[in-house]
C-alpha cells in the first residue's frame, strides 16, 4: 500500500500535494466554531446578503460594512447557497472559499516554481506553504486572506514567467497571451477581494527587481493594455455600482479610513514595531521554519540567477513594506510566503553536501527553532483543554508523543543532509499536530467558545412566539451570527426596557446586570434566571459570566 501511495505521488505530484494539504486542514474545518471578530463579521454580512437578496451593498447589522470589497462575500454566498441546505447558520459553509482558495494558492505556488525548477522542487514549495501554520489557519477561517493569496501567487507565477523570458530568452519561452490574461484576471479577482493589497505586493516586487536590474523594459512582456482591460472588466461593474449605491461612502470608508489607517496608524490597537513578523515567523511559517534561514541564505548566495533574484525581490520588498506599516496582524504577511517557500524548496533540492560555516550555522539555528516551536505546539495542544476546557482524553497523550517523536526524528536527517527525508518527517509531525488541534483540542476549549454555548442555552429555552433575543454587555459578532440578524446588541438599561415591553429572552453580562434589572423593575416586568454561562472572552482577554433571563412583561 505504501509503495502504491508513493508511486501515485511521483506520477501525480499536484493531486498528491493538494490531498496532503486537505488532510492537514480538514480537522479544524468543521470543529472550529465561529470566531470573533473578523470571521463572524464576514459571515454575518454574507448572511444578510442572502437574506435581503442585495448583492451590491454590504451591510452588517443595521449599518454598512465598507472595509473590504464584495468579492469574498459573493464567494461565501455562493458556497452557503450551494452547501447550506437552506440554512445559513453553519459557519463551515462560509469557509469553503477560504479552503478552496488555500488549495488554489498551493497549486499556484507549484505552478510558479515549475517555471524554473523541477517537479520535486515545485512539490516541496507547495508543501512548505500548505503546511505552514499560518495558511493552515487561514484555510479554516471565513475571511479574505486565503483567496487573496491564491490571486497573488497566480499573478506572480505569470509575472515571473515574463521576467525570466526577458532575462534568459534562450532558456525560458515568453508566456502566451492566454497565460498573461489569466494572470491579469487573477489580479482583478484579488482587487475585488481585498482592494489594493495585491497591487502593493506585486508592485513592490516589480519595482525592487526593476531597480536592481536598472531595467523596466521587460514589463512590456506583461501586455499591460489588454491585461488592464481584463482586470477592469472584473473590477469596474461592481466598483461603479457600489459607488452609486453607497453615494461614495464605500470609498470613503474602505480607502479613506480602513486602508489609510492601516498604512499610517495602528488601527484598532493592532500596532507593533518593525521586526514583529520576523520574530513571529518561527511559529507562523512552521514546519517550514526548518528550512527558512538556510533557504534565504542560499537565495542570497545565488542572487544572480534570474528566478532566485525575482523571489528575493518579491520577498524582501513585500516583507519590508509589511514590517514598516504601523498596523500589524499575523496574517498580513501571508502574501510573502510563496516566495519564501520557493527559496526553501530550492535549498532543499540543491543536493549540496559540503556546507560552509555560515550555512552550517543557519541550518543549526533553523533546526533548533523547528524543534523548539514543534515541542511548544505539542505542549500547548496537550495542556490547553485542561486550562480552557473540559480536559483531554487519555489518548491525546500518545498521539502527541508520536508527533514529538517525528519532530525528534528530523534531527539526524538534517545532520546527514537528507533534507527531503527531513522535510517529510517534519510534514508528518505537522499533520499529527494539526489533527490533534482540530479533532481533540479545539472542541474541548469550552471556556473560549462562549457564543456557541450561549446559542445552545437560548435554543433550550426559546419558545415559538419569542421576539429576537436581546443581549447586554456581550456584543461579539459571533452571537449575532448564531442567533440571527435581528439579535439586539444593547447595554443593560436599553436591553431591560426593550425586553420589559416585548418579553422573551435576554443574555446579560455581569457588568450590565444591575442596569438591566433596574430597567426591568422600572417597567414593572419580571426577570427569571434560566442559566448562567461563564468563560473567557478571548477577543477582550477577560473572564465573562452571562446570565440568560426570561422576561415576563407587565400585564395590563
Amino acid at each position: 500500500m505504501g509503495r502504491k501511495i508513493f508511486s501515485y505521488g511521483r506520477k501525480h505530484p499536484l493531486p498528491a500535494l493538494l490531498l496532503i494539504c486537505a488532510i492537514a486542514w480538514l480537522p479544524g474545518f468543521f470543529s472550529l466554531p465561529p470566531l470573533d471578530r473578523d470571521e463572524s463579521r464576514f459571515a454575518q454580512a454574507t448572511k444578510q446578503m442572502l437574506e435581503t437578496g442585495d448583492f451590491i451593498d454590504i451591510n452588517l447589522g443595521a449599518g454598512p460594512r465598507y472595509e473590504k470589497p464584495v468579492g469574498i462575500y459573493w464567494l461565501q454566498a455562493a458556497s452557503t447557497a450551494a452547501f447550506g441546505g437552506g440554512t445559513r447558520d453553519a459557519i463551515w459553509t462560509y469557509r469553503v472559499p477560504s479552503f478552496l482558495g488555500a488549495l488554489a494558492a498551493v497549486a499556484a505556488t507549484f505552478w510558479l516554481v515549475r517555471a524554473f525548477a523541477a517537479v520535486e522542487t515545485a512539490f516541496f514549495a507547495g508543501l512548505i506553504l500548505g503546511l505552514s501554520a499560518l495558511l493552515m489557519s487561514e484555510a479554516n477561517i471565513a475571511k479574505t486572506d486565503a483567496v487573496l493569496l491564491a490571486s497573488i501567487a497566480t499573478t506572480q507565477a505569470v509575472v515571473i514567467r515574463a521576467y525570466l523570458s526577458a532575462r534568459a530568452p534562450a532558456l525560458y519561452a515568453a508566456p502566451r497571451l492566454a497565460v498573461l490574461l489569466f494572470g491579469w484576471a487573477a489580479f482583478g479577482l484579488g482587487v475585488l477581494v481585498k482592494g489594493p493589497i495585491i497591487a502593493l505586493v506585486c508592485m513592490a516586487g516589480i519595482a525592487a527587481i526593476s531597480l536592481a536590474d536598472r531595467d523596466w523594459r521587460w514589463l512590456k512582456g506583461l501586455r499591460p493594455l489588454p491585461g488592464t482591460a481584463v482586470a477592469l472588466a472584473i473590477i469596474l461593474p461592481w466598483a461603479i455600482a457600489i459607488g452609486f449605491a453607497s453615494h461614495g461612502l464605500f470609498y470613503e470608508k474602505s480607502l479613506g479610513q480602513d486602508f489609510a489607517l492601516k498604512v499610517i496608524g495602528d488601527q484598532e490597537t493592532h500596532g507593533a514595531p518593525p521586526g514583529y513578523y520576523t520574530l513571529l515567523a518561527s511559529l507562523t511559517f512552521w514546519p517550514g521554519t526548518l528550512l527558512l534561514i538556510p533557504g534565504i541564505a542560499y537565495g542570497i548566495a545565488r542572487r544572480k540567477e534570474p528566478a532566485v533574484r525575482y523571489l528575493l525581490a518579491w520577498a524582501a520588498a513585500s516583507w519590508l513594506m509589511f514590517e514598516l506599516a504601523p498596523t500589524k496582524l499575523p496574517h498580513y504577511v501571508l502574501p510573502v510566503y510563496p516566495a519564501l517557500a520557493a527559496l526553501c524548496a530550492l535549498w532543499l533540492s540543491s543536493g549540496k553536501r559540503v556546507l560552509t560555516r555560515g550555512q552550517r550555522v543557519a541550518q543549526n539555528v533553523a533546526l533548533a527553532l523547528f524543534v523548539a516551536v514543534g515541542f511548544a505546539l505539542a505542549a500547548f495542544l496537550v495542556l490547553a483543554p485542561g486550562r480552557f476546557g473540559s480536559g483531554a482524553p487519555w489518548w491525546l497523550y500518545p498521539v502527541a508523543a508520536l508527533a514529538m517523536i517525528a519532530i525528534i526524528a528530523v534531527i539526524p536527517r538534517v545532520i546527514a543532509r537528507r533534507l527531503p527525508a527531513a522535510m517529510a518527517m517534519a510534514s508528518l509531525s505537522a499533520l499529527l499536530l494539526y489533527g490533534i488541534a482540530g479533532l481533540i483540542t479545539v472542541p474541548r476549549l469550552t471556556q473560549l467558545w462562549l457564543s456557541p454555548r450561549l446559542a445552545e442555552a437560548v435554543s433550550r429555552h426559546s419558545e415559538r412566539r419569542d421576539p429576537p433575543v436581546v443581549t447586554a454587555g456581550y456584543a461579539e459578532p459571533s452571537i449575532a451570527f448564531l442567533l440571527g440578524t435581528h439579535t439586539a446588541l444593547d447595554d443593560g438599561p436599553e436591553a431591560g426596557h426593550a425586553t420589559a415591553k416585548a418579553g422573551g429572552l435576554a443574555l446579560v453580562a455581569d457588568d450590565q446586570r444591575d442596569g438591566f434589572l433596574a430597567a426591568v423593575a422600572e417597567e414593572g416586568a419580571q426577570a427569571e434566571v434560566l442559566e448562567e454561562v461563564a468563560g473567557l472572552n478571548y477577543s477582550r482577554g477577560r473572564k465573562t459570566r452571562i446570565t440568560l433571563y426570561r422576561i415576563a412583561p407587565r400585564s395590563n
